[in-house]
This record gives structure tokens, C-alpha cells and sequence, in this order.
């Protein structure tokens, strides 16, 4: 069977232009493999019709130009294969010849990046999933780009579109309120039920000392309705991270007047991106570290029991009786005990070999709820309401932001920058923005001529 493809264009004017052969194939029907389009004849036949057709593109939009003075090769990286290109220069008239050069390269407004928006969207958003050098292959093996694309390549399109992320943030705001008139919340309307967003961290080893790590910051944002949305950033190298927090919250349709929560595991990092975003806002502790807490000293406790039954069961008692308070918000209580433990512990005269850490352990804790004292509410009843306590989800965020793109185990090292910049395209492609933020930039990536025509038939 010989089946030939033809090509043909129509132009503006309506002047149809002569059907040229893109790709010419034999095929024989002996096996289920024989059936269709080979992926290699696919790639050459995208590649042939890309290639005529960009050249018709850019030959229209270049024939209005006169007076060329000389032109030099560009090279188009699309999607369906680089498209070498012939970008001329044209004389400037007199009268708009000033103090800047005589000659303009019409074609770079045209092509200001040299690479179709649509390639970078699939190299963004595979890269932001697996490492460059596969989201490379990946791309190489399903597209006609293979001599174009390498890991180095995909690596700065990525950073390139994320340093576009970073551009588009908001002006600098501390709060919802900062430069508002209270007088204004009259006129919001009725907020959608709270928003609860999670924060937590992890560490990366560092490029640049490799016996350091370093501290990215996650979390998501959850609306009572509506899907959630990732966010991430690594800690010291973004110097206004609560603009970004109040960005992130603000793209979702957060409102000033609208309640919000955030759970964290009492750092003081992250307990200080909490501070003061929204007149509407708390910080909870979260009960999950409260308990993994308490549950490091009751095994220290149930270790006292072997050599010191009565201490090592008051111990116990003790440590329930912490945890029942903390859990009912009784703050006052749970305090109390807290000091008579670590007094009864200080004065412990026991052979038991970890008592100095189980003391050590027991005078963390104490400072760890004091320092957020604050941030201690009713567990019992905000969970009978049906309402969030938790992070658990925010550290399945770290595990599916962090762990899986950063390769925690495989000790991969990176820049401060570069980890900043790819966890900007990732949490968007995790959470299915990173789309919609192309589509922004490029209002042409919208267009859909399959979806045009199915409503024109319809």
C-alpha cells in the first residue's frame, strides 16, 4: 500500500497554494505492528509538516517588510523539531533613525525566546517531574527534537519559565490588610468556609558545600471547596516569603475577611510565615509532632520501668495525663504537669542509662510548648467538628514536592537558586496550574482548532 500525505496552504488573502508532498510511505498489513503510523514515521511526518508550515508563518508575517539589508540564520525549536529560519534586517526610515541603531530584525518580535511556547510548557512541566537529562530523553523519544534537546537545554527553559513564575509575583504585602481601608470589608462578599494551608520543611544537600544541607519550605493550601494548590520555596534565599504566601493565597480567591489556618510543626520559621498575613488568620500546632513528641518520651518512660517500676509508671501516668489535657486545649494543665515531671525526672536517682536523655528529651518538650503556647487550641472538639488538626497531609506534600524530584536518598545536590526556581514549575505541575500560567502568557496556546470546529458542527 503506497500512501502519500499531502500538504497544502491556504493563505490570508484566499490564494491556495500548490499541495506539496510532506512524506510518501509503503506499508504492507502482515502483523499487528504493521497497523498505522511507526512513532519514527510520525516523527518525521510532524517534523516535514512543521517545517513547511512555520516557514509559510513567518514568510507572511515578514512580507509587509521592505528594503532588507541582510539576514542571518535563526533557529525555531517547536515541538515537532527545529525549524531553521532566515531572520532578515531592514533599514530603519530616516525619520525614525535616531540615536539607536539603523536597522531592526522584525523576526525577534516574533520569536523574542526562539522556542515555541508549547515546548517549553512539555519540557517545564516533564522536567519539573523527573530529572533534565530524562525529561531530555523523554522528549527526544516521543518527538522529532532529538538533536535539539539535551539535559542542559531543559534545564534552562525550566529555570528561564520559573524566573517568569517569579516576575509575576505581587507587589510587596505582609498582610492582606497592609494598605487597606478597614471600611472596604463591608463591601466583600460572604467568604467560602475556611482555609486551612500547611507548612513544613525539608533538606536538600547543598552543591556548593556538599557537607551542608540546606531548607525547603512546602505546603498546601486547602479551600473548604475548590482544589488545592502547592507551594514551595527554599528558606534564606527567598527574602520575602510571606509575599509569596500572600500571592499564592490571593491567586486561589482567598478573601481579606475570609478564615484562615495554619498548621505547622512549631518551628520558628515557619511559625513566623504565619504572623500577621490576615486579621483573620491562627496558627495551630500541629497534633501530629505533638504526639510523635510524646510518644519518644513514653518509651523512654516504659524503659524506666525495668529499673524503676513505681518512677517508670508514674512516668506513664504522667505522660497521659499531658496528653489528655493538650488534647481538650486545658494549655494551663497540661503545663502544670509538664514542670512536675521534669522536677520528679531531675530528682530521679535511678541506674536507668538513657535518664539523662529522657530528661533532656522532657525539658525539649517543655520548650516546645512554650514557645508555642499560643498556638494550642481544643484538639477534642475542633475534631468532633470535623475540621483539621493535622499536617500528615502537608507531609505527604514534602514526600511528593520534595523527596521524589530532589532524590533525598540518592543524595543529589543543588544550587540555592536552582532548587528555588524548579520548586516554583513543580508545585505547579503537581497541583495542574502550570497550564493555565502558560496560557496566561501565551493566550494562543488556548486556541484548539479540533474543539472550534466540533462547536461549529454542533
Amino acid at each position: 500500500m503506497q500512501i502519500r500525505i499531502m500538504l497544502q496552504i491556504v493563505g490570508n488573502d484566499g490564494t491556495v497554494g500548490d499541495a506539496e508532498e510532506i512524506a510518501s510511505l509503503t506499508k504492507i498489513t502482515e502483523r499487528a505492528e504493521d497497523l498505522g503510523l511507526s512513532l519514527t514515521e510520525s516523527k518525521t511526518l510532524l517534523a516535514a509538516a512543521q517545517q513547511r508550515i512555520v516557514l509559510a508563518q513567518v514568510d507572511c508575517w515578514l512580507e509587509n517588510h521592505r528594503h532588507c539589508k541582510v539576514s542571518y540564520p535563526v533557529t525555531f525549536r517547536t515541538l515537532f523539531g527545529d525549524v531553521q529560519l532566515k531572520s532578515p534586517r531592514y533599514y530603519l526610515p530616516k525619520e525614525r533613525q535616531t540615536k539607536g541603531p539603523a536597522t531592526i530584525s522584525p523576526l525577534t518580535q516574533l520569536l523574542p525566546d526562539h522556542i515555541a511556547p508549547e515546548r517549553r510548557y512539555l519540557e517545564t512541566r516533564w522536567a519539573s517531574l523527573v530529572p533534565y537529562a530524562a525529561a531530555a530523553d523523554l522528549l527526544a523519544d516521543v518527538l522529532p527534537v532529538g538533536s535539539g534537546v539535551n539535559a542542559t537545554t531543559v534545564r534552562q527553559h525550566v529555570l528561564r519559565a520559573a524566573e517568569r513564575i517569579e516576575a509575576d509575583l505581587a507587589e510587596q504585602r505582609t498582610s492582606f490588610s497592609e494598605g487597606a481601608d478597614p471600611r472596604d470589608w463591608e463591601d466583600l462578599p460572604i467568604p467560602e468556609g475556611r482555609m486551612v494551608i500547611g507548612l513544613d520543611g525539608g533538606y536538600i544537600r547543598d552543591w556548593r558545600d556538599r557537607k551542608k544541607n540546606f531548607e525547603l519550605i512546602v505546603g498546601r493550601s486547602m479551600p473548604e471547596d475548590g482544589e488545592a494548590r502547592y507551594i514551595g520555596f527554599v528558606h534564606g534565599y527567598d527574602r520575602k516569603p510571606q509575599r509569596r504566601i500572600i500571592d499564592h493565597l490571593r491567586r486561589q480567591g482567598f478573601q481579606a475577611n475570609q478564615d484562615l489556618t495554619f498548621i505547622t510543626d512549631g518551628g520558628e520559621e515557619v511559625r513566623a510565615l504565619a504572623e500577621r498575613v490576615s486579621p483573620c488568620s491562627e496558627h495551630v500546632l500541629d497534633w501530629f509532632h505533638i504526639t510523635m513528641r510524646i510518644t519518644v518520651l513514653r518509651q523512654f518512660a516504659q524503659g524506666l520501668v525495668h529499673h524503676d517500676k513505681d518512677a517508670g509508671m508514674a512516668a506513664l501516668d504522667e505522660l497521659r495525663r499531658i496528653e489528655w489535657f493538650l488534647w481538650h486545649g486545658n494549655t494551663y494543665r497540661a503545663r502544670e504537669t509538664i514542670d512536675d515531671l521534669l522536677l520528679d525526672l531531675e530528682a530521679l536517682d535511678s541506674r536507668y542509662p538513657n535518664r539523662r536523655k529522657f530528661r533532656t528529651a522532657m525539658r525539649e518538650f517543655q520548650v516546645y510548648i512554650t514557645s508555642n503556647e499560643a498556638s494550642l487550641i481544643n484538639y477534642g472538639e475542633r475534631y468532633r467538628s470535623g475540621e483539621r488538626i493535622s499536617s500528615a497531609f502537608v507531609e505527604a506534600t514534602v514526600n511528593a514536592v520534595i523527596s521524589k524530584r530532589f532524590a533525598k536518598k540518592q543524595q543529589m545536590q543543588w544550587s540555592r537558586r536552582g532548587a528555588h526556581l524548579l520548586l516554583q514549575t513543580r508545585s505547579k505541575t503537581l497541583d495542574g496550574s502550570l497550564r493555565a500560567t502558560f496560557e496566561h502568557w501565551y493566550p494562543g496556546m488556548m486556541n484548539d482548532n479540533n474543539r472550534d470546529q466540533s462547536r461549529a458542527a454542533a
